[in-house]
């Protein structure tokens, strides 16, 4: 193994997602009606957009399917309301924020696995733009260089749980399921990548299982755990 994906928001990144969901769309909307556009009918496109983006074929990135789908439902534009969306992500976003608390084993993890010769992916679902995800990442007390690859909205062209996503993340970082750990907090869609034949490791302390899922065959711990994980693994690629 000399691989090691990431997930962010729950994970490394420890979050409220109902309150960061609270705090999103209410900036946004906030945005939008200041433009004369109803909110219940954003909220609604919004969401269509999001979710045509998780059922991305592979045809597109998902950033295409997003600007394909949400502006329609408007009758507006890409052209029209990207910048609007990107002057909230530059201005208004960090106060989602305050939804997060930072973990300070993310950063010990990391620089650890980085000083043993470990390869770093940031395998975020790629529903933001890479102005939201690197805000994210140094809120953890990251940097987005610690990374060989973020997967975001403009990159990717899959979501979880979808298997293609961790195949396209393996093919860019030239690595193979066999070399690989996926580590995330979400018992379907982090774990999905068990399906292409990734070690997995599902984390604890913030854990989605929405289905109720038997956790029993993942190796899983809290954040604590893992980084006892991590203390014991060999130095690779020196």
């Amino acid at each position: 193994m000399n691989t090691i994906l990431f997930d962010l928001d729950g994970s490394l990144l420890p979050l409220r997602e109902d309150e960061f969901i609270r705090i999103y769309f209410a900036g946004l909307s906030k945005r939008m009606l200041a433009l004369g556009y109803e909110r219940d009918r954003f909220i609604a496109a919004l969401w269509r957009g999001i979710t045509a983006m998780r059922a991305n074929d592979g045809r597109a990135t998902n950033e295409e399917v997003f600007w394909r789908v949400f502006p329609a439902l408007l009758g507006s534009t890409r052209a029209e309301l990207e910048e609007v969306f990107l002057d909230y992500y530059r201005e208004d976003f960090p106060a989602t924020k305050a939804a997060a608390f930072p973990t300070p084993y993310a950063q010990k993890c990391i620089n650890l696995l980085k000083d043993k010769g470990y390869r770093l992916v940031l395998a975020t679902n790629p529903l933001f733009p890479p102005l939201a995800t690197y805000q994210r990442i140094r809120w953890a007390g990251l940097d987005p260089e610690d990374f060989l690859l973020v997967t975001t909205i403009d990159n990717s062209r899959y979501c979880k749980p979808n298997p293609k996503y961790y195949e396209d993340i393996l093919a860019t970082v030239n690595a193979t399921p066999a070399e690989s750990l996926m580590v995330g907090n979400d018992a379907e869609e982090d774990m999905a990548a068990a399906a292409l034949g990734c070690a997995t490791y599902l984390l604890t302390d913030y854990l989605i299982n929405e289905k109720n899922a038997d956790i029993s065959s993942f190796r899983h711990g809290r954040m604590a755990d893992f980084y006892k994980f991590v203390l014991n693994l060999p130095d690779v690629g020196k």
